[in-house]
Parts: C-alpha cells; sequence; structure tokens
C-alpha cells in the first residue's frame, strides 16, 4: 500500500512533533508485522516514486516530515529505478534514494523506527538503472538478478540512502519471462518471449543470503511475482537451508 501527496497537500509545518530528536509518533496507524517477518510496519507506506520527476528534493522531504512526523507512518518504499516515469527527460535512476538519503541525514535519531524497503531492477536488456550504480555513472548494460549484479545494486542503494543496512530488500521483477502488463503492455503469456538464459532462482536466493549474511539487509521480499515464482522462490530456499522471502 502506497501513500502518495503532491506538493500542495502538504501543510505548513506548525506541529511540536517536528522538533529533533522525537521518536515517531504513535497514531491511529495499526504496527502489523511484515508479511511473514517480524519487522513491525505501519498499515500504511510512504511511496517514494515520483520524487525527482514530479516532486522536487524539498517537496520530498516535506512529505515525509508529514508523513513520518506528524502522521506516524514508519514505512518507507523505493527502489533503485525510481523516480517514473523513466520517460520523462529529467529522469534519472536513483534519485529518489538519494533524496531519501539527505532527508535521513538530517534525521539520523529516526532510523532506528524506520522499515526501509527498496529494489533491485530485474531482466532489462540495456538498463541507464545499472549505469548509475556507480559514481560517475558508466554505460547501459543489462539488469539482470546474478549474484555480482545484486551485490554491486545494494552497494548502490545503500550509498543512495546513506544507511548502512536495508531492512527490506526487493526484487523488483523477475528476471525470467513474465507476462506482466506494465513492462509488456499485456498480462496474456507470449511463447515466444520466453528466454534461455534467465538467471537460476538459486543464484539469486544465494546472492540475497549473502547480503543477510553481511548485515547488508535484515530481509528480502518478492515484487510482481507470479503464485510459481513465489512458491519456487520458498522452495529453493528451503534447498539452500537459507532465508525465505519475507514479504
Amino acid at each position: 500500500m502506497h501513500m502518495k501527496y503532491s506538493s500542495t497537500d502538504v501543510a505548513p509545518h506548525t506541529s511540536p512533533r517536528l522538533r529533533d530528536n522525537m521518536p515517531i509518533p504513535r497514531t491511529t496507524l495499526r504496527r502489523i508485522p511484515l508479511g511473514h517477518t517480524k519487522v513491525m510496519v505501519t498499515d500504511v507506506c510512504l511511496g517514494t516514486m515520483t520524487w525527482g520527476v514530479q516532486n522536487t528534493e524539498e517537496e520530498a522531504h516535506a512529505q515525509l516530515d508529514y508523513a513520518i512526523k506528524e502522521r506516524g507512518v514508519n514505512f518507507i518504499d523505493t527502489a533503485e529505478m525510481y523516480p517514473v516515469p523513466s520517460t520523462d527527460p529529467r529522469w534519472v535512476p536513483g534519485t529518489t534514494e538519494k533524496y531519501i538519503g539527505t532527508w535521513l541525514a538530517k534525521n539520523r535519531d529516526l532510523r532506528p523506527e524506520l522499515v526501509i524497503a527498496t529494489k533491485v531492477s530485474g531482466f532489462q536488456a540495456k538498463s541507464d538503472t545499472v549505469a548509475n550504480r556507480t559514481e560517475p555513472a558508466g554505460e547501459p548494460a543489462p539488469a539482470r538478478l546474478d549474484r555480482a549484479s545484486i551485490l554491486a545494486a545494494c552497494d548502490a542503494s545503500l550509498r543512495r540512502l546513506n544507511i548502512d543496512y536495508i531492512d527490506v530488500y526487493q526484487l523488483h521483477w523477475p528476471d525470467r519471462y513474465v507476462p506482466i502488463g506494465a513492462f509488456y503492455g499485456t498480462a496474456e503469456y507470449d511463447p515466444k518471449k520466453e528466454r534461455h538464459d534467465a538467471v537460476p532462482i538459486k543464484e539469486t536466493v544465494a546472492a540475497l543470503g549473502e547480503l543477510i549474511a553481511a548485515g547488508k539487509i535484515k530481509h528480502y521480499g518478492l515484487s510482481n511475482e507470479t503464485t510459481f515464482g513465489v512458491c519456487e522462490f520458498v522452495r529453493v530456499a528451503g534447498e539452500l537451508r537459507g532465508a525465505r522471502p519475507g514479504a
């Protein structure tokens, strides 16, 4: 669930809760377990995908202040490819994470209470998101869910977010072909689009396990995945005796 505001929705900040060194307020928002984890999140999550194209950094910070310090939201969702739309000439992948990072730099005391979720991009034949994992940016390259790509993407997100661990690291979409309407224009399966070079789920799960062992992520999750895919990740995690997807 995402909560999004435009710049016109954020009222002037006059509440005493906006003072520094104050905890996230407990409001009428419920705290519930996230998926199969013990992580407690508000039942409203702050979505961020407009920050960097439709919203400025100042507006992003205002929305964070309002959602977290005023309304008590403790759950932030973002992705390495954000903002959207990627067709906008102002689009630079990773900008949204950077805006969150600059806000966190001013609100370090709130980090322990926050649940920050971000996403690594699934398959894309030529990706500017991959190019922007380094500073300075490199050349566009394929986005994959192999070990090297996942480790590099995680390090880039940690740097941009200005944090030393990610609470929930999600696979934005699969490496294998899945007929997702948002990416392929239709949810109808087309066997001609199957690829035989898809990264094995076992390699992806093992890489995520490395990140957990290194303390860089706490949990991982799936996004835009099928029932079959979820079952396969659970099965492979069991086979590797590793962590299952938490959400």
